[in-house]
């Protein structure tokens, strides 16, 4: 049942308990608060391991907590009219990935869902994140199923089925998919001189190599989120298992999306940027900054923070990035690192999947550890407020408390 929980504050100094007798339910305890420096805001939670989905103040004292019908399939965001949009999963889902979706809705504050769209069969599936673009449609990710056949003869190693990502744009007014990217059309390999995409992948850094990752399933990328960045009509595709964040042009037809020239960059559906592991197209000497990455958020025209797992290191590390100026100019950037503008590593921070930052206003982060909890940092790195909590958390997003979502929820 959704909740609307009277708000009593704790003592500052109080560490917190799930729960107290004052007639307040928190979702976990505050292990760090210093007072003075941390945002008194709301904190929107999305607890992937229990499908919850709940709105929390500085105490994480649970403000406002939605009933929801579906397990959610990681991304939920709080719009200005009060209403979830989010990513849920199907029914009967026949592609059971890490993060599978299949439903996307939206849901209003008495838990009524107001629109669904369905997405999900043998073949395909929506998947971890979905973005609200400027014009009120929707893009998400997709698994599309390859059969073994189709991908012996695209050149791939592997003797199954295999389940390369696409992107849509659905418009929600009339259900319609309207635009679509297949990495399908993108692909280059050197394993087999007589099957499709054979090249040089050394000098194709436009195209995705299909035999890059060879020991997942079938789930040959595994992408887990999306940034739209309207001023240059380009989407931001972060790729796991690639370790890479993908730059695609979006101003480009279904149809030239599929073609390798047309739209602003005269690249159709090529990648025109890509970063965080040059070892994905054969580049041994540039430098790798990613080991694994959730969460591209475009906080701010040109930067984006994003945050770097580290499996295989067990150090995580959140990074600001300045992106290439060539961007904003509608020509191909060279491939090299975006300007690095701040960094958080701690000994303490590590999460090998899920996780994510978003800036707050006073310009401090917000940091979600995905089998942790939350953190606030201060721009000189300083640990300013931490929550940990029984879950299993995909992101945290931020509400001032005069934001239209907050004021509209009436909490």
């Amino acid at each position: 049942m959704e909740q609307d929980i009277p708000i009593e504050k704790p003592s500052d100094e109080s560490s917190g308990n799930p729960s107290d007798s004052n007639n307040v339910v928190k979702a976990g305890n505050i292990e760090l608060y210093e007072k003075t420096a941390t945002y008194d805001g709301y904190i929107l939670v999305n607890d992937a391991g229990d499908n919850r989905v709940y709105l929390m103040d500085k105490d994480v004292i649970i403000v406002h907590e939605w009933d929801l019908q579906n397990g959610i399939g990681n991304d939920v965001e709080l719009l200005p009219n009060g209403q979830l949009l989010g990513i849920f999963i199907a029914e009967d889902p026949k592609i059971t990935f890490g993060g599978l979706g299949g439903k996307i809705q939206n849901i209003n504050r008495e838990r009524a869902t107001i629109w669904n769209f369905d997405y999900s069969s043998i073949d395909y599936i929506t998947h971890h994140d979905i973005e609200l673009l400027p014009n009120g449609n929707i893009i998400t990710i997709v698994w599309e199923r390859k059969t073994e056949e189709q991908a012996s003869l695209a050149g791939s190693k592997l003797e199954i089925p295999i389940f390369p990502e696409a992107i849509i744009e659905i418009n929600p007014s009339t259900n319609e998919i309207v635009w679509e990217w297949h990495a399908w059309n993108h692909l280059v390999q050197d394993y087999n001189s007589s099957k499709e995409n054979y090249g040089n992948i050394v000098e194709s850094p436009n195209l995705i190599d299909l035999n890059y990752v060879t020991d997942k399933g079938g789930d040959i990328m595994h992408a887990n989120g999306l940034a739209y960045d309207p001023l240059n009509d380009l989407i931001y595709l972060s790729v796991n298992f690639f370790s890479e964040v993908w730059v695609i042009d979006h101003s480009t037809s279904t149809e030239v999306a599929a073609t390798h020239s047309g739209g602003n960059f005269g690249k159709g559906g090529d990648l025109i940027y890509r970063f965080g592991n040059p070892n994905a197209y054969r580049d041994n000497v540039s430098e790798r900054l990613f080991t694994n990455n959730h969460h591209p958020n475009l906080f701010e025209d040109g930067k984006m923070l994003i945050f770097s797992n580290g499996d295989e290191l067990e150090q995580s590390t959140v990074y600001e990035l300045e992106l290439p100026i060539e961007l904003t100019q509608k020509s191909i950037p060279n491939l090299i690192t975006p300007n690095i503008l701040w960094s958080f590593p701690d000994s303490e921070l590590y999460s090998p999947k899920v996780s994510g930052a978003v800036r707050l206003p006073n310009g401090n982060t917000l940091i979600t550890e995905g089998d942790y909890g939350i953190w606030k940092v201060t721009p000189e790195g300083e640990v300013v407020w931490k929550f940990s909590g029984e879950g299993f958390f995909w992101r945290a997003y931020h509400y001032a408390k005069d934001d239209p979502a907050i004021l509209a929820l009436d909490i």
